[in-house]
């Protein structure tokens, strides 16, 4: 698998496509997480992913991590009766020198028990690297921090 760095956009109109790309990555990678298709969306990060959250008391590494982590917070999920959507927005995309790309964003997990009234659960800020492979973007760095946790 050959990891491409260079994606920087050269005019605005290339940025706007980016951009869009962008959210369309977050779009179908939230989309798989909420759905519990744990393989396809550790396939939307690099093999050598990292991925850290303060409810963790170390990174998540590497996809096989990745596939267990949200296997294992699916089947609690569904034991315990309730959805979780991650509604991702405000990115701010920064095309690195290195040719990645850094975007910066927020995320608020809706928590809807059956039968129940959907809450908020978490509200978060989200920091991750993108490189491209083969064509797609892939989150090689991920960082959450919480609100509530500050």
């Amino acid at each position: 698998m050959t990891t491409q760095t260079d994606i920087q956009p050269q005019t605005a109109v290339e940025f706007g496509a980016l951009y869009a790309e962008v959210q369309q990555f977050y779009a179908r990678h939230m989309r798989l997480l909420d759905e519990g298709r744990a393989e396809e969306w550790a396939a939307t990060f690099t093999e050598d992913a990292v991925f850290a959250v303060p409810t963790l008391p170390e990174p998540v590494r590497g996809r096989a991590g990745l596939v267990t982590a949200v296997s294992r917070s699916a089947q609690a999920l569904a034991e315990a009766g309730e959805q979780h959507r991650h509604w991702p927005g405000v990115f701010d995309v920064v095309p690195e020198q290195d040719g990645t790309v850094t975007v910066h964003s927020y995320t608020t997990v809706f928590a809807s028990p059956l039968g129940g009234e959907s809450r908020v659960h978490r509200v978060c800020t989200c920091t991750d690297v993108l490189v491209r492979e083969e064509g797609a973007l892939r989150v090689r760095d991920r960082r959450v921090s919480r609100d509530d946790l500050r």
